[in-house]
């Protein structure tokens, strides 16, 4: 879909200015619906200098604007027009990851997680390893898509590899739903791309009930153009029978888990950051009963400082 779609080479085509200010422009309206930390991907590029150029965007932003952003490496994304698998895998390996470190190492980039399209056809298991082995070798923590269409075992290789989180998940075994609880491998769930894909629930309920980390988010992408948690928080809620405390938990502390940040946002806690929702509702289980409650935000405070005021 990556491919077939337009998204790959309308973002070839785009300056990096045009990249960011359409970027620092959708983090300041996830702002306004109550977002103080995101994790943005690349992977919309599939060769090199886009790649880069997605990073770049990414780093630039920072500076821009007031969230924090958890930046993901996702050149492993999809397989490019005319290669296989091997080759795409031996590109993201022998070409991109080395010159993201050469990047990184100007200071024009910094990547925190490494992420790979698990898949029947795309990236399998073995190839998946691979990408993330090297990742890994960066020190960049594994987050990784997994699960989600077709049963391959990935959740099973990815706790073994070490990964932080594995998301969608819609396919994952009984093995694998252990496996995460004994790691404590946080499950990203991501209801929009479920249910505008049509596909089979992920089994929720069975993960939370097993002691999984269960997180929730947006997937905010060319088939998922939602910017809000809370849409998120009644959707879990609706869709997956997650309570409104697990809903609310997945949207703060363990989706910062999924970050590995749980230790600086996530709870209001002293030595955290003060990210602060301030919301005008009955009661707080308001901002999940309401379809979608963003109108109620009144201020949102990031790090202290307020960043949007209604």
């Amino acid at each position: 879909a990556v491919v077939s779609t337009q998204s790959t080479g309308k973002t070839r085509e785009a300056t990096e200015e045009e990249l960011l200010h359409s970027f620092v422009g959708r983090l300041q309206l996830m702002a306004r619906h109550g977002t103080t930390t995101v994790e943005c991907k690349s992977g919309y590029g599939l060769n090199t200098d886009t790649e880069l150029k997605m990073l770049r965007v990414l780093e630039r932003a920072k500076s821009l604007q007031s969230l924090d952003i958890s930046v993901t490496y996702c050149g492993a994304h999809s397989l490019p027009f005319g290669m296989s698998e091997r080759e795409a895998t031996d590109d993201v390996l022998e070409r991109q990851i080395p010159a993201i470190m050469v990047a990184a190492n100007q200071g024009k980039v910094a990547v925190d997680n490494i992420d790979v399209f698990c898949e029947k056809g795309i990236f399998e298991t073995a190839c998946t390893r691979e990408i993330l082995k090297k990742g890994k070798e960066q020190g960049w923590k594994i987050n990784f898509h997994a699960e989600e269409l077709n049963y391959l075992g990935g959740v099973e290789m990815g706790v073994n590899a070490g990964a932080t989180a594995i998301s969608h998940l819609e396919e994952i075994s009984d093995e694998g739903i252990r496996m995460m609880a004994e790691k404590k491998t946080a499950a990203v769930i991501l209801p929009t791309t479920a249910w505008l894909l049509k596909l089979k629930a992920p089994p929720v309920r069975k993960m939370l009930d097993s002691g999984v980390v269960v997180a929730l988010g947006t997937d905010f992408n060319p088939n998922a153009h939602c910017l809000s948690m809370l849409r998120i928080m009644n959707m879990a809620c609706v869709e997956y029978r997650m309570t409104m405390e697990e809903a609310m938990a997945g949207a703060t502390l363990n989706s910062a888990a999924s970050m590995g940040l749980s230790d600086k946002t996530g709870s209001v806690e002293v030595g955290k950051w003060a990210d602060l929702v301030l919301l005008k509702v009955p009661s707080w289980e308001h901002c999940i009963y309401q379809m979608d409650a963003s109108d109620t935000i009144t201020h949102v405070i990031k790090k202290g400082k307020v960043i949007y005021r209604a």
